[in-house]
């Protein structure tokens, strides 16, 4: 190649060569993408789908602790009464506990309060009853879409006496305050955690826990959102790793320290 063509060239890389290095890198972060097991969703719905939904009123306190998904008393949980049961096509068992849905009433002019929606974090399970055919009583028998909400939330977007109502419904990102909380049980070797208080996706679809002197160790789901292993980890503080299902994962170094007992609850880091 003659020397001019040469010198050419090399001026054309050393121009390529700097235009690279002035593009912004990304920065890192703890948190990281991983393709979503079989079975679950990549990512929440955005789009708005048909569904009907009923409410209940709690007749004492002690009807706002326990839950299918395992969160226990969901006003101590930071949840409060935005809270709704899911019925059995919508529920997955259980994998959907934590996930945040937005809720609008449609159709029906005599109930809705115009223009109003309300997010809800999906806590419970409202068990199907063959003993009514799905458009006669059975209103969470599959195929049905149903929601029941606390009456409080309820009538934030419909006069009570609306009963049985038509809604549209969205999948939407998770918003809450302070970090993924931990709460630890079991006793022995038996380790049993329950993760509340999760932005995102809001549903966990894989938790890893890991002590000091040992790798990350991948936890069961036991219910709902209580993750579970056989595994001494006293003496050891204690790491997690949630992912969510849309496939992002957090990690949260030292949540409890050496001296953790079973009982404690440990605050993690958060999705943003």
């Amino acid at each position: 190649m003659p020397l001019p063509q040469k010198l050419k060239l090399i001026h054309i890389l050393t121009l390529l060569f700097t235009l690279l290095s002035s593009l912004p890198r990304r920065a890192t972060s703890h948190y990281s993408y991983s393709s979503s097991p079989p079975n679950y969703s990549p990512a929440p719905q955005q789009e708005w789908r048909s569904a009907r939904a009923t409410y209940y009123a709690a007749a004492d306190p002690r009807d706002s602790v326990g839950g299918a998904c395992g969160y226990g008393d969901l006003v101590k949980g930071g949840y409060g009464m935005a809270t709704v049961g899911l019925s059995e096509v919508l529920f997955e068992r259980g994998q959907i506990c934590g996930a945040c849905f937005e809720l609008r009433c449609v159709d029906d002019l005599r109930w809705c309060i115009p223009g109003t929606s309300i997010i809800l974090t999906a806590t419970n399970f409202c068990a199907p009853n063959y003993g009514f055919p799905a458009d006669g009583g059975g209103h969470c028998n599959p195929p049905n879409k149903h929601f029941v909400l606390p009456i409080e939330a309820f009538e934030k977007i419909a006069i009570w006496k609306a009963a049985n109502m038509p809604v549209q419904y969205r999948r939407i990102k998770c918003r809450k305050e302070g970090g993924i909380r931990f709460t630890i049980d079991g006793s022995n070797i038996f380790i049993s955690v329950l993760i509340t208080n999760v932005a995102g996706a809001g549903d966990i679809i894989a938790v890893k826990i890991k002590g000091s002197i040992t790798g990350w160790l991948p936890m069961g789901r036991n219910w709902g959102q209580n993750w579970h292993l056989n595994a001494d980890l006293k003496n050891q503080p204690l790491s997690f790793e949630v992912t969510g299902s849309d496939g992002v994962t957090v990690t949260s170094y030292n949540v409890a320290p050496k001296n953790w007992n079973f009982g404690q609850t440990f605050e993690g880091k958060q999705y943003v």
